[in-house]
């Protein structure tokens, strides 16, 4: 299911101990969103990381970050790399640094069907616009 992908240099993304590698789920849509196989509203494009509007907004704005390497969920992408993770977060500051979210905005990380994760390659929305209530969902 996971492929290495090396040999395609416009899809590297990390370094593992000198060799550049990333892998991809041949049947998740982020994979292939990240692949150019299925379009998305690009809102930020770094090395290692994804950002498009989301295809059902929550909130006026409605915008996920995804690493480019397939990573079932945030306790697994903070398990394999840290590092990563931390980027992906600073894509979600950027995000509403870019987007104005100066009132205030939030970040979510969904783990697993039971808490709403209906794609299972790790991603943060960022969601902000309007007032968000306590408790969520």
């Amino acid at each position: 299911m996971n492929e290495p992908i090396a040999s395609d240099p416009a899809r590297r993304t990390g370094d593992r101990g000198g060799v550049i590698a990333v892998t991809t789920d041949s049947d998740c849509l982020f994979c292939k969103i990240v692949a150019g196989d299925v379009p998305s509203e690009k809102v930020r494009d770094s090395e290692r990381t994804y950002t498009f509007r989301d295809i059902n907004p929550q909130a006026p704005t409605h915008v996920l970050v995804i690493p480019k390497d397939h990573h079932p969920d945030v306790g697994s992408l903070a398990a394999s790399d840290p590092g990563l993770l931390g980027e992906v977060v600073r894509e979600c500051a950027a995000v509403a640094a870019d987007e104005k979210l100066d009132a205030g905005h939030r970040v979510v990380f969904n783990t697993g069907a039971g808490a709403g994760q209906t794609v299972f390659h790790v991603h943060a929305h960022v969601l902000g616009g309007r007032p968000m209530t306590w408790p969520p969902g």
